[in-house]
C-alpha cells in the first residue's frame, strides 16, 4: 500500500500534472469571466437588436412538453464567446511567442551553473586577488 501511495505522489507532483492543475483553475475564471461579459455586456446588445435580452423564452410546445430552443441558443453564444476569448487570449499569444521563439527572437533563461563550479570560479578568483 505504501509503494502505492509513493507512486500516486510521484504521479500527482509531477510538473505537468500541476500545470494542468493550473490551467484548469484558470480556465475556470476565464468562463466565469466570459459568462459574465455575455449576460451583462453581450446579450443586452441582442435585446437592443432583436428587442429580447435573452433567448430563454423561447420555446416549442408539443403534445405538453416544451422544447427550450431559446436556453440552447443562449448556451450557444455563451460558448462561443468563451472560445473566442481563448483563441484571442491565450492561443494567438501562444502561437506568436511559439513562431518568435522558432526564429531564434525569444532568449531562454540560461541555466545556473553547478554550484561546484561556482565555487571553484571564487577559489580561483581568491587565489588571483591573493597573488597580487
Amino acid at each position: 500500500m505504501r509503494k502505492l501511495w509513493e507512486e500516486f505522489k510521484a504521479f500527482a507532483l509531477k510538473g505537468d500534472l500541476v500545470t494542468v492543475a493550473v490551467a484548469l483553475v484558470l480556465a475556470l475564471a476565464l468562463v466565469a469571466l466570459v459568462g459574465s461579459l455575455v449576460e451583462h455586456i453581450v446579450m443586452p446588445i441582442v435585446g437592443i437588436i432583436f428587442g429580447e435580452p435573452t433567448f430563454d423564452q423561447h420555446l416549442l410546445r408539443i403534445n405538453g412538453s416544451e422544447i427550450l430552443y431559446g436556453s440552447f441558443i443562449t448556451a450557444l453564444v455563451t460558448f462561443l464567446m468563451v472560445a473566442l476569448a481563448l483563441f484571442f487570449f491565450l492561443v494567438k499569444p501562444y502561437q506568436a511567442y511559439q513562431a518568435r521563439k522558432a526564429r531564434g527572437q525569444v532568449e531562454e533563461a540560461p541555466e545556473p551553473d553547478p554550484e561546484d563550479v561556482v565555487l571553484l570560479r571564487e577559489i580561483r578568483d581568491a587565489l588571483r586577488a591573493s597573488s597580487r
